[in-house]
């Protein structure tokens, strides 16, 4: 079709120049111009063909897709390494020293066997009141001690309570003396009141502890209580002493780092009075009269 109608144009162009000789003979004045305006209404018809060379522009475009690539760095998502956190709970396994707990609770437990008849008492001593019959062939189980282990604690196997007996009344199996030492409350008394006016007083080595008597029925009436912490051979041990009468006299040697002291309840037969402190004399070695 281009080529068609470039000859096509052509032959106008012949033919019109033909013309225009033809006409110069009439009018040379009007020849130009009508010459020139075939021309320029001939030329435009060759633009379209330039129209084709806006396709490869489109090539371009295809640039752009590239930026996909980026799209590669989510790969990067794997080097978050908290997987490495649960190493964190290798801890736990710290968790494995209370393995060790079983060697300190590995102690045998010590039971004993009643071989004389026996009072288990609120006390480390026979100053204390009665709490319970022990018979040759009960069983026990043994608790703690004293400190110097001539009494122990026990559970005894008829009894729904804990009382203290004699160690030497005993048959023990075990180490008794390897339990820790215990003294333990006693029994409150709700009947009455507190001893009063306990004073003390020295005579060398012997301190002379009074009180004033307190007034219970002769049912209930069951004497006093004194409980000292005093300095003997050097070290301070504990005596717990039982009186019918309103006084007692104890040792106490010099010697000590710590100081010595006491207290006094009244006894009746549920319990004990309040405790009230001796105000205990230190030593001198200048005799004074004791308390009458």
């Amino acid at each position: 079709m281009f080529r068609m109608g470039k000859a096509y144009v052509d032959h106008v162009v012949v033919r019109t120049l033909l013309i225009c000789l033809a006409m110069l003979l009439v009018a040379a004045c009007t020849a130009p111009v009508q010459v020139a305006s075939l021309i320029a209404s001939a030329t435009p018809s060759m633009t379209p063909s330039s129209t084709i060379a806006p396709t490869y522009t489109a090539t371009s475009t295809n640039t752009p897709t590239e930026t996909a690539s980026p799209t590669l760095t989510p790969t990067q998502t794997n080097t978050p390494t908290p997987s490495q956190t649960p190493t964190v709970t290798e801890t736990a396994t710290i968790t494995l020293t209370p393995t060790r707990t079983p060697t300190v609770t590995a102690t045998p437990q010590v039971r004993g066997r009643v071989n004389v008849q026996s009072n288990c008492r609120y006390g480390p001593g026979s100053a204390y009141l009665y709490e319970w019959g022990l018979y040759p062939g009960n069983r026990v189980t043994v608790l703690n001690r004293n400190e110097e282990g001539t009494w122990v604690y026990v559970d005894p196997w008829n009894y729904i309570d804990y009382c203290w007996v004699k160690a030497d009344l005993l048959e023990i199996d075990g180490d008794y003396m390897s339990l820790e030492p215990y003294y333990g409350l006693l029994p409150d008394s709700e009947l009455y009141g507190p001893v009063s006016n306990v004073r003390a007083s020295r005579l060398g080595e012997e301190v002379w502890i009074a009180w004033d008597p307190i007034w219970m029925t002769e049912d209930d009436y069951r004497g006093y209580l004194i409980e000292t912490w005093v300095c003997q051979d050097g070290k301070v041990v504990f005596r717990p002493f039982h009186a019918d009468y309103p006084l007692v006299i104890v040792e106490d040697e010099p010697g000590c780092r710590q100081e010595s002291h006491g207290r006094v309840y009244a006894a009746e037969k549920h319990g004990y009075t309040r405790w009230v402190a001796v105000p205990w004399p230190a030593y001198t070695t200048q005799l004074r009269t004791p308390i009458p």
